[in-house]
């Protein structure tokens, strides 16, 4: 599929330019430039990709979490978000295949007794999560015995935990360890305890939403076989993620 027709591009960008949701609480997805001060990474690549395969202009809104790129894209205040695939979102967001897999890893101190992911849903245990990612709603669905606490984005759960909140940190492996450099007495679970599947969510409410959603999802198999994603994750220097399959 090369391009979209009128009535499915209008229903897509019904301004006429494409308006996308950055979030800026995963690093790994995006941040700023210093010196510029606009917004960087593997999702402004590709969201510059698709606005420049349409022949529109684009314009880039940050956010500083996941939940809040959610509410916009269903809100309509933007037509295409990056987050990761979750059943909860999918009610209102179509979703094309995934462009890069994210592990969710957890954070202790050394004091800690815990020294394995499966040790971690037990009474008692309170486990720090950013309100509103990914991470928040695998956690919701899956914990059983675990209390859950909610900073108020994904950058503030370490200094939360080093507040002492919880015992226990969870987010995505890499900010996490960025995070605790400030600190010291703090280690890492072996492994991972999800992987997040990242990917472009655009509003069901829109008319020709499938429509949309399969011709994003071409582009994106496009720049995962054509070595794009792999280029931009390198450009950007993206650690411990991969291109989906």
């Amino acid at each position: 599929m090369n391009s979209l027709d009128y009535s499915t591009l209008n229903s897509f960008a019904p301004t006429g330019i494409l308006r996308v949701g950055i979030n800026l609480g995963n690093p790994l997805l995006a941040g700023l430039d210093k010196k510029t001060g606009e917004p960087k990474g593997i999702t402004v690549d590709i969201a510059n990709h698709i606005a420049s395969g349409l022949s529109l202009p684009i314009a880039f809104t940050c956010y500083q979490m996941a939940g809040a790129t959610v509410e916009a894209v269903k809100s309509g205040d933007v037509d295409l978000v990056f987050v990761a695939i979750d059943p909860v979102r999918g009610a209102d967001i179509s979703y094309t295949p995934a462009y890069i897999q994210i592990e969710g890893a957890y954070m202790v101190k050394d004091s800690s007794p815990l020294t394995q992911n499966e040790e971690v849903d037990a009474v008692g245990n309170e486990i720090v999560v950013g309100k509103g990612s990914a991470y928040d709603l695998y956690l919701t669905r899956e914990i059983k015995q675990a209390s859950l606490l909610r900073s108020a984005n994904s950058q503030a759960v370490v200094d939360d935990f080093m507040s002492g909140t919880g015992n226990v940190a969870a987010g995505v492996k890499q900010q996490l360890e960025s995070d605790a450099q400030r600190y010291d007495g703090l280690r890492m679970l072996p492994g991972r305890f999800m992987v997040i599947n990242q990917a472009i969510g655009t509003p069901k409410a829109r008319s020709n939403f499938e429509k949309t959603t399969a011709y994003l999802s071409s582009v994106i198999q496009e720049l995962k076989t054509s070595g794009f994603v792999a280029d931009s994750m390198q450009r950007h220097d993206v650690q411990g993620a991969k291109v989906a399959e």
